[in-house]
């Protein structure tokens, strides 16, 4: 499936997992030039129903991930998570191990859920050429040789354990965003996180996270601060505006139908609210991003 251009009907084009030869399901490892030569349209917009790492180790370009356009050079690597909005602004020369795999592919018992069900990790880090780049590099060969085996059949259990290998170490790395430190918000962080990402489009109240989760509102602005190092009143704000600055400029949907699908009865309460958060109307905002990533 490709996209181009803003969303007529109000949907950001979404990609399911759907590869042309499903070996194991809810895995495919392939390379960034199988990748691009599969897309009609490398620069379309879109969505994915899955998670995607690419670890560049050649060349250069540029991705763009929810308004923020990142470098990629050797050492370059992107975690693409469900519901993020992605486009190849650049592929330029890059050349690299592009991994692809559903939520519920690795292993529950390996930890790695809980960094699964992260929507909200960080995007980008440059691990450069050293230590932590070869180990990654290392475990994501291992995971192509075993894809790739024709001497035997393709073990789904040993690709479950290295890709929660692979993402056991990415969580040992240093968070790449200053002041940001998800890990440190602890449980309660995690559970906020996921009770938002169910319901920022029905209520922005701390007070209804909190009952909802059976924590004060006092606990929830704690475990943000720790995470975030803001309140947990912005946190919910920003992922309200987040998904306001998508569908302004993914989609042809008119102002009053974006505010009432992100809880807003009124389009001028939502005009407010846009505004004071972004510092620009949502007129101007779509004006500007029409159709950028």
């Amino acid at each position: 499936m490709d996209a181009g251009g803003p969303s007529r009907g109000g949907a950001i084009p979404r990609l399911g997992f759907n590869p042309p030869d499903e070996r194991v399901p809810g895995f495919e490892i392939i390379d960034l030039a199988t990748l691009h030569e599969r897309r009609r349209r490398p620069d379309a917009v879109h969505r994915v129903d899955f998670h995607t790492l690419t670890l560049i180790t050649g060349g250069s370009g540029e991705h763009a991930v929810d308004f923020v356009t990142y470098p990629c050079r050797p050492g370059t690597l992107l975690w693409i998570r469900p519901g993020q909005v992605q486009r190849f602004t650049a592929p330029g020369t890059t050349a690299g191990t592009h991994l692809l795999f559903t939520p519920s592919f690795p292993p529950p018992f390996s930890g790695a859920e809980r960094l699964v069900n992260q929507w909200y990790g960080p995007v980008c880090r440059q691990l450069g050429t050293g230590p932590h780049y070869t180990a990654l590099a290392t475990l994501l060969a291992q995971l192509r040789t075993e894809y790739d085996s024709t001497a035997h059949p393709v073990s789904t259990e040993i690709l479950q354990l290295l890709l929660a290998t692979a993402l056991l170490h990415l969580d040992r790395l240093p968070h790449p965003d200053h002041g940001t430190d998800p890990a440190a918000g602890g449980e309660t962080y995690a559970r906020f996180r996921a009770e938002l990402e169910h319901s920022y489009a029905t209520t922005r109240r701390a007070a209804d996270y909190a009952q909802r989760l059976g924590y004060t509102v006092k606990t929830l602005t704690r475990a943000c601060a720790a995470a975030t190092g803001q309140p947990v009143k912005h946190v919910i704000d920003a992922r309200v505006t987040l998904e306001a600055r998508r569908l302004l400029a993914h989609t042809d949907e008119p102002v009053s139908t974006i505010a009432r699908r992100l809880g807003f009865p009124e389009p001028t309460n939502f005009g407010k609210f846009f505004t004071r958060r972004t510092g620009v109307t949502p007129g101007a905002f779509r004006e500007t991003h029409r159709g950028g990533a």
